[in-house]
């Protein structure tokens, strides 16, 4: 019996056996292969190498229209630069940092309706964004919009920013006051002024600009810490001697805001509002009365020197010839009043005297609450707001100073 095994014909033998022309082909079949899949990969390589140059070449192009709509934008031509960024964009749609210069340059040429669409479009990419908060924040804040402003300045603040965090949570925490101020939403600014005066570094501008912020919103006690703050690293600062000197004075601190605003006109004698304040804080410290380290003797003179100044207040008021426009009844009432006063001075007026007080050293008291009525009934009452001025006339430095000693030891 024949062997049942016999070696197989290859493909190429079967192919020339049944067609003698492919004879070559089938000998040389694995050559052929190998040059077909050397031309594949040669030809992917072409391929991959022109794709790769033909993006870096968009991708050049859209950096340098990009570099050229930021010079555009320095230079404030932010109508030229809007078309640098647009120029950008058709070589990187999708670029994020091209999107934002875009929407910087429409904002700065107050087109905000476009640039808020851009960054609300980034803001859904990438919410974490410093700049793009701050930036929605600003257009928000120049709409008047509180809270969304609001909500992007503190998306801002407490963002991860790639370089100089604290500085920039700064500046925005600082824009977010300014707009807060602008709107007179003080007391959302007083809470902003406070948590940046928990993170201030150690400069002295920084602290003078914070006081001065306290000062707007009419917190002093923080002003004048702060301003303290400034003069600790730039103790000649006449800015920061000036602050502390009205902030101390607005809390009724006048010794300490004499010496203040004694050096603030020392390091400036062009100042004139601190050198009229410190007149003011002396004349208070010279005219009260009740201050612990003022003897008998001198308090009595300082007793009858206050009840004179408040009777030529009344005489000033009586000598007034100023019509004053409130409603009749309202006429009588106010000339009944200053009527009232000027009994009560005249009756009290024969025992105020050096030798009364020393007497009866309690007239004290009785003569002192009626001289801070008359002072507050002179000035700004609030049934004929600014008229009693007009009547009386302008009250004077010891007027003045004989008020602040009133609110100073518990008056109106």
């Amino acid at each position: 019996m024949p062997p049942l095994s016999r070696e197989m014909p290859s493909s190429g033998d079967a192919i020339a056996a049944s067609d003698p022309s492919l004879k070559w082909y089938a000998a040389r079949e694995p050559l052929v292969l190998m040059v077909l899949s050397l031309l594949a990969v040669v030809s992917f390589s072409l391929v991959t190498g022109l794709s790769g140059i033909y993006h870096r070449q968009q991708a050049f192009l859209g950096e340098r229209w990009y570099r050229r709509g930021l010079a555009d934008l320095e230079a404030g031509h932010a109508d030229s630069a809007v078309t640098a960024f647009h120029s950008a964009l058709r070589y990187s749609r999708d670029d994020f940092v091209y999107q934002l210069s875009l929407a910087q340059a429409l904002a700065a040429l107050n087109r905000q309706g476009e640039a808020q669409a851009y960054l609300l479009s980034l803001w859904e990419r990438e919410p974490e964004d410093g700049t793009v908060s701050l930036e929605l924040g600003r257009i928000f804040a120049q709409e008047g919009a509180i809270e969304p402003a609001l909500r992007y300045y503190h998306n801002a603040i407490y963002a991860a920013w790639p370089d100089h965090p604290d500085q920039r949570r700064r500046v925005a925490r600082l824009e977010l006051v300014d707009f807060l101020l602008r709107e007179n939403a003080k007391t959302q600014a007083q809470s902003e002024l406070i948590a940046l005066a928990a993170n201030l570094p150690e400069s002295s501008p920084l602290h003078l600009k914070a006081g001065g912020l306290f000062v707007e919103v009419e917190d002093y006690e923080p002003a004048l810490q702060q301003y303290r703050q400034a003069l600790k690293i730039d103790p000649r600062n006449s800015a920061a001697l000036a602050g502390a000197g009205r902030a101390a004075f607005e809390l009724g601190r006048y010794p300490e805001a004499e010496v203040y605003l004694e050096g603030a006109g020392a390091a400036n004698p062009t100042d004139p509002e601190s050198a009229q304040l410190q007149q003011t804080a002396s004349l208070v410290l010279q005219m009260d009365p009740f201050r612990r380290q003022v003897s008998a003797s001198k308090r009595t003179l300082m007793v009858t020197e206050a009840f004179a100044t408040a009777g030529a207040r009344l005489q000033s008021c009586a000598a007034g010839t100023e019509p004053r426009t409130p409603a009749a009844a309202d006429q009588e009432t106010a000339d009944h009043g200053m009527a009232a006063l000027q009994s009560r001075w005249n009756d009290l007026a024969p025992r105020v005297t050096v030798r009364g007080l020393t007497k009866n050293p309690d007239l004290v008291e009785a003569a002192m609450d009626l001289v801070f009525t008359i002072e507050h009934e002179t000035d700004d009452r609030p049934s004929n707001q600014g008229q009693s001025r007009a009547r009386c006339g302008a009250p004077t430095e010891k007027d003045q100073a004989l008020l602040l000693i009133s609110k100073l030891h518990g008056g109106n």
